[in-house]
């Protein structure tokens, strides 16, 4: 039998939308019918043949009510969409039928018809017409949606029964797969009451409520609360080791979003962290009304300070990038950001193209640059030994010559923790990038402080969440796949910052140089990323898969340590940083290699290069970074097939 209704039902609503309106006229007709034809028998104490009697009241309801219903809009919502606001229409247009249809029997009459039927047939006639209606609801959402077994169903509770939430949960109304439970919200005098048929509840009987509606996710719609205690509501809810998804921010809410475009939590949310506003002084001031050059553009985190960029509004926007996919992609994407008319410029090219870059520096002369260009996946690096050195250091090497040579302002270099007491190849050449700066800005003081007039600066942090080859996004989907979690070592720890903020530190720390800089970016506690691995597990409503609890949903593999990689990582070379005017930026003082000396090393490693002598490129590595330890034997791809 249920069989029977679910492929009756499936058959209605795979009918074109006109022919669901009509069906949905005809039950209403129907309705009209039975409700006239039981109003005479309630009056009348008899049995009816509207032919004979109740024809011509027939006649009028079907032609008041059906007007009123067209006006209303009553059609425009069908079955799945027939909720409580669509209830609510009806109530309306029966009232506003009621007193047109007892109008036309009590002071025109119909010859036949007691007056009191324009009393009876309007109630009748409304909760038939909320029944069928509520009863084909209550069907299409049980049956077709497999509601009755309540399978790879998500039983859900919408934190904050505010304007946002109560249209989150009408948008879910017809949801396949998404059941709204009630309501959660910390205002106390809400608690009890209804909001579209769901109950508030309170916060603190969460465990209850969990156990008592089998709620397996909690949707958050919360977008305008403050970032503080959105965090704290975090933290309490994932206590509960439960699925938490959220309703997408303001910003994107007014660019089109729905409130059904579910999200997962911010990284930020994951780890907890609270970002610092930035001083807008400090931002604007290395780019407001300049020409702005940002090497990588395409990149990660040049990307994502060409976005910061271009708020601050700088005369130009120079984008460099070797990619030609990346650079389109960025480019389009600030020519949409930008809300002023500032020039935006996509050049293709290396930094390894002396001649380009010299071409490009003559013609548009930059004021600031961000030299964010490099190859930073360590074993793809590792395997790359030589091309990691010509684009990480030989490109850092001749881009600040030129820098200087054609007066560029400010010059601020992206680095990486990975430079400190570096075990791999691309952390030693990041490393030899960074003392190349030092030393050029050594030669500035020891020659002419008045010929030159670049502010060399280099900005040290550590992952940078989202990026490209980051842990979290490849959490992410491997969860979405079913696991497993690969990780490379249990103990593992990496500091974490966001993308965003990231960016905005190295433009904050690039107006605080005063030159041969080495700033320190706040990156907070050390993450295990074992620890990271689980809580995304957690928050996903899914339960770890090992030995102790075999019926899990997601297990964790552990692969080994990669070539190059490091158990942990460090930021400091030397002790005791410097503290800024900004909170999250500090400044260190590091050891450094003086001009003359560094160029002649760079000189001799240019020649083991050109003759592919790998193992003397590896000790003069090791002669110039003195903290440089190889974690393995050399492994790139070139040398070994040799």
């Amino acid at each position: 039998m249920l069989k029977e209704i679910k492929k009756s039902l499936n058959n209605i609503l795979n009918l074109p939308r006109g022919a669901k309106k009509f069906f949905s006229i005809a039950l209403d007709f129907a309705s009209c019918v039975v409700s006239i034809w039981a109003s005479y028998y309630l009056r009348l104490g008899e049995l009816v043949y509207l032919s004979e009697k109740g024809f011509e009241s027939l006649f009028v309801s079907l032609a008041i009510s059906f007007t009123i219903f067209y006006f209303f809009g009553i059609y425009k919502a069908i079955f799945r969409h027939s909720g409580f606001d669509a209830l609510l229409k009806v109530f309306r247009a029966i009232f506003l039928y009621s007193i047109f249809y007892l109008t036309f029997i009590s002071f025109i009459g119909i010859r036949g018809t007691p007056r009191t039927i324009g009393f009876i047939q309007p109630l009748i006639y409304l909760f038939l017409m909320c029944s069928w209606r509520i009863i084909l609801r209550f069907l299409l959402r049980l049956i077709l949606n497999n509601k009755f077994k309540q399978k790879n169903v998500s039983r859900a509770l919408v934190y904050g029964c505010g304007q946002s939430g109560r249209q989150l949960v009408r948008a879910m109304e017809d949801n396949s797969e998404i059941i709204i439970k009630g309501f959660l919200d910390d205002d106390k005098d809400k608690h009890g009451f209804f909001i579209h048929g769901k109950q508030i509840y309170s916060p603190e009987k969460l465990q209850k409520i969990i156990k008592k509606k089998q709620i397996n996710l909690i949707l958050l719609a919360l977008p305008s609360i403050d970032r503080k205690d959105r965090n704290k509501i975090i933290r309490e809810l994932s206590k509960y080791k439960i699925a938490i998804r959220s309703i997408p921010g303001i910003a994107d809410l007014a660019k089109g979003k729905s409130y059904t475009d579910l999200v997962d939590l911010d990284i930020d949310e994951l780890l907890g962290r609270l970002q610092v506003e930035p001083f807008q002084e400090l931002i604007k001031k290395n780019i407001e009304k300049k020409i702005i050059l940002v090497t990588g553009a395409g990149g990660s985190i040049g990307s994502e300070l060409c976005r910061q960029i271009i708020k601050s509004k700088p005369k130009k926007l120079l984008l460099l990038e070797i990619s030609e996919f990346a650079l389109y992609s960025i480019h389009s994407e600030i020519e949409e950001l930008k809300s002023v008319n500032i020039e935006v410029i996509p050049l293709l090219g290396s930094v390894q193209d002396v001649k380009r870059m010299d071409e490009i520096l003559s013609i548009w002369q930059p004021a600031t640059i961000y030299h964010t260009a490099a190859y930073k996946h360590v074993p793809i690096v590792e395997y790359n030994l030589i091309e990691g050195l010509k684009n990480n250091v030989f490109g850092t090497f001749e881009l600040a010559n030129l820098a200087l040579s054609k007066k560029v302002s400010n010059f601020v270099f992206v680095s990486t923790d990975k430079a400190v007491r570096p075990t791999n190849i691309m952390g030693a050449t990041k490393r030899l990038a960074e003392l190349c700066l030092q030393a050029f800005n050594n030669k500035i003081i020891q020659e002419d402080n008045n010929k030159f007039n670049t502010k060399f600066s280099i900005v040290r942090f550590g992952n940078v969440l989202e990026s490209s080859g980051s842990v979290i996004p490849k959490f992410r989907e491997q969860i979405r796949k079913g696991g497993p979690l690969t990780l490379t070592h249990k103990g593992i720890t990496r500091y974490f910052m966001s993308i965003t903020e990231a960016a905005q530190l190295v433009i904050q720390a690039g107006a605080l140089a005063e030159g041969g800089d080495v700033f320190l970016l706040d990156m907070g506690d050390p993450i295990r990323i074992y620890d990271l691995a689980l809580k995304m597990i957690e928050l996903s409503g899914l339960t770890l898969k090992n030995n102790s609890n075999p019926e899990g949903n997601i297990e964790i593999v552990i692969t080994g340590l990669r070539p190059g990689e490091k158990l942990y990582e460090e930021l400091l070379l030397s002790e005791n940083p410097i503290n800024t005017k900004h909170s999250k930026i500090f400044r260190s003082k590091e050891p450094f290699i003086q001009f003359d000396e560094l160029n002649e090393e760079i000189n001799l490693l240019r020649i083991l290069i050109q003759k592919n002598d790998f193992e003397n490129i590896r000790a003069k590595l090791k002669k110039i970074i003195i903290d440089y330890s190889p974690s393995s034997g050399i492994i790139d791809h070139t040398f070994i097939n040799k």
